[in-house]
């Protein structure tokens, strides 16, 4: 039997970056050899395409210096470029598995280039990968559709830098402290900062229209993070929900990636009433934007009230070795492996389903 030609797509222009190098590695280990043929296609800080063995070099392990915080699964690039043939065209993949996080990748823009060459690729659509990437608009979207949400605000940046002392003002008219404030457009929690006044308010609009022309601030919550990883097309399933225990005072950048002290519980000490309402929203949440083969979706549960709330929808969610969404379909009885598997079954079905559209009218 032929392999499946598979195109791993990594790297990307965001600020995402090196979260994409460390995911890319992690996938690129769990493909059987027996049974895919993979192909690395990588994207570098410039925007420029590499394949081959320039793509491979983005892929090499970090230096010596910060092994501690590399990927346990991470390849050395010697074995990565046995592994990949020479430079193909796209055409010649079966399908693609873009593990790219972050504007001009997660956003809907490379999954519209995947459509325009009629490509299988893994994960969400042009459409809810563009939602699900503007917090703001995936929050609207959730809004009408009835999903509870801690209370919010979008502004855009030029707003900001042209009457800050009025956008101060009208912000803390709307919203109490403390307050956390974020790009709408980045994942990772890159630019996002909690703001206990004024003066720290001003600090973290600051810090977040660094990565973006529009922000987002929600009331802060006294609440427990809770995770659920999604997976499917029309049918989805929700896996156990897990819980973030951060080693800093929120899940940032650092303490995801960095820290060795963040803890993930997994499952998540809930009871089983609130498990099947966290899955349950999951799914209506990842309905909603009409999502495609994975998300993670991630709750608040205010630790006072015991009221639970939708926060984000990650479409390419974090694919490491220590990532929640592979960790929580692991508990749930699908190791890594098998659900890079079935992301690519999940592809080919939906990409199977769409051609069956007619594109012409008689």
């Amino acid at each position: 039997m032929s392999k499946l030609r598979v195109g791993v797509l990594f790297g990307g222009r965001s600020g995402e970056h090196e979260v994409s190098l460390r995911s890319a590695r992690s996938v690129v280990a769990a493909f059987d050899r027996a049974r895919y043929e993979v192909t690395l296609l990588a994207i570098d800080k410039q925007g420029r395409w590499l394949t081959g063995q320039d793509a491979a070099g983005l892929l090499a392990p970090p230096s010596e210096a910060s092994t501690a915080a590399s990927d346990t699964l991470a390849l050395h690039a010697g074995a990565l470029r046995s592994l990949i043939p020479q430079a193909e065209s796209l055409r010649s993949l079966d399908v693609i598995f873009p593990v790219l996080h972050g504007p001009l990748g997660e956003d809907g823009t490379v999954q519209g280039l995947l459509e325009l060459a009629d490509l299988p690729y893994v994960g969400c659509g042009v459409a809810a990968s563009a939602v699900g990437m503007d917090k703001a608009i995936c929050k609207a979207v959730f809004a009408a559709h009835g999903l509870p949400q801690a209370p919010w605000l979008a502004l855009k940046r030029q707003r900001w830098q042209d009457a800050p002392a009025a956008t101060l003002d009208a912000i803390e008219a709307q919203l109490p402290y403390p307050l956390f404030v974020k790009p709408a457009n980045l994942g990772s929690s890159v630019g996002i900062s909690k703001a206990a006044d004024r003066a720290s308010l001003r600090q973290a609009l600051d810090q977040a229209a660094r990565y973006d022309r529009k922000l987002v601030v929600e009331q802060g919550i006294d609440a427990r993070e809770i995770e659920v990883s999604v997976l499917g097309n029309d049918q989805p399933a929700a896996s156990l929900p897990g819980e973030v225990i951060p080693s800093r005072e929120f899940y940032d950048y650092a303490a995801k990636y960095i820290d060795d002290d963040s803890r993930l519980l997994i499952p998540a000490p809930l009871t089983a009433e609130q498990t099947a309402k966290v899955q349950r929203l999951a799914v209506a949440a990842f309905l909603a934007i009409d999502g495609a083969g994975l998300a993670r979706v991630d709750f608040l549960l205010d630790r006072q009230s015991g009221q639970l709330y939708l926060n984000e929808v990650n479409t390419l969610p974090g694919f490491t070795s220590i990532s929640m969404y592979p960790k929580l379909w692991a508990a749930s009885g699908l190791p890594f492996e098998s659900l890079v598997d079935r992301l690519v079954e999940l592809a080919l079905e939906r990409h199977q389903d769409k051609s069956r559209n007619e594109t012409s009218f008689s």
